[in-house]
């Protein structure tokens, strides 16, 4: 009989202590990554004098955390200078229009240089310009000044399957061009004068930050793109080379301490992505050889008047 109740005694111990462990590693988990949030989270601002590294990535559609980004480097004593970093084809006129004004606000407090990697192309180019001085390298894809408005004309393809589309409307440009029917001559004449506008405001810019002539914006605004080296003999860009030549302009024009460290400024990141490193449903697409997809799905999104190059994936 003693020993049954020593067994129970020791069971019950056994499983208190199996019980006080978990509730322990539990914690330890906790406090875990509650460490690591804090280190990822906080401010994160660095307490010295520096060269912030913006990245201007992937399409442009003016989203508030870029936009908010370059107010907080603006106002932060902390950086010097700024390095552009561009990689991107374009991505919506209004969009291209914030980031343009919001680099030049920048520029107000401090020096601003574009450094261009692959493509730096229409609304990528359009940020550039914002900058003090555009560096890009001798085979970088830039230029593309111009503006695009492209929709869908299916009417054929619903008339094969027997689908027809009323429409009851206020007026007779409202929601034109339409994808359900052949674009009338007056709504492409009125989505013209849209593009042309965009396209003005676009060849203005460029004559104003190049110092360039209007003659002679119109004859490098006829769409197409320019490797580096012709952008530089077109008067585009300031000169080749990469963030080394972008650095020695900051010191030997701007008079910045060489030894100013440069580092990675970035928008916050949702706590999950920051843990993951990205998003599950880009890891999943991607490990299935369908990033593409994902790449399309993001540009089907863009809507209005377009500064971009080469839309399709």
């Amino acid at each position: 009989m003693a020993h049954d109740i020593d067994h129970i005694i020791n069971h019950i111990s056994l499983r208190k202590s199996r019980g006080r462990w978990r509730w322990i590693a539990i914690l330890l988990v906790v406090a875990g990554l509650a460490v690591l949030l804090l280190r990822m989270g906080g401010d994160g601002l660095p307490d010295k004098d520096h060269i912030a590294r913006l990245r201007i990535d992937g399409l442009i559609t003016g989203d508030q955390a870029s936009l908010d980004l370059l107010r907080e480097v603006a106002k932060d004593d902390k950086v010097r200078a700024v390095i552009l970093r561009i990689d991107s084809p374009g991505g919506t006129t209004a969009g291209s229009e914030a980031l343009y004004e919001e680099i030049r606000a920048l520029s107000a407090r401090k020096p601003v240089v574009a450094v261009m990697d692959t493509v730096a192309a229409s609304g990528g180019y359009i940020a550039a310009i914002a900058a003090d001085h555009i560096v890009a390298r001798g085979n970088t894809i830039t230029g593309s000044i111009g503006v695009i408005f492209s929709f869908p004309e299916v009417s054929r393809l619903l008339d094969t399957v027997g689908v027809t589309m009323e429409e009851i409307k206020s007026g007779e440009l409202k929601a034109e061009p339409s994808p359900y029917k052949p674009v009338s001559d007056k709504a492409r004449a009125y989505t013209a004068t849209l593009v042309q506008d965009g396209f003005q405001w676009f060849k203005g810019l460029v004559a104003e930050r190049r110092k360039l002539a209007p003659a002679r914006v119109d004859v490098l605004s006829d769409g197409r793109v320019f490797s580096g080296r012709q952008a530089r003999a077109e008067g585009l860009i300031d000169e080749l080379g990469g963030e080394t030549a972008a650095q020695a302009w900051l010191t030997g024009v701007k008079k910045l301490d060489a030894g100013l460290e440069i580092i990675d400024r970035k928008p916050p990141q949702p706590v999950a992505e920051r843990l993951l490193g990205m998003s599950i449903g880009s890891a999943v697409l991607d490990g299935l050889g369908l990033g593409g997809m994902a790449r399309m799905a993001e540009r089907a999104k863009l809507d209005g008047l377009l500064v971009l190059w080469h839309p399709a994936p």
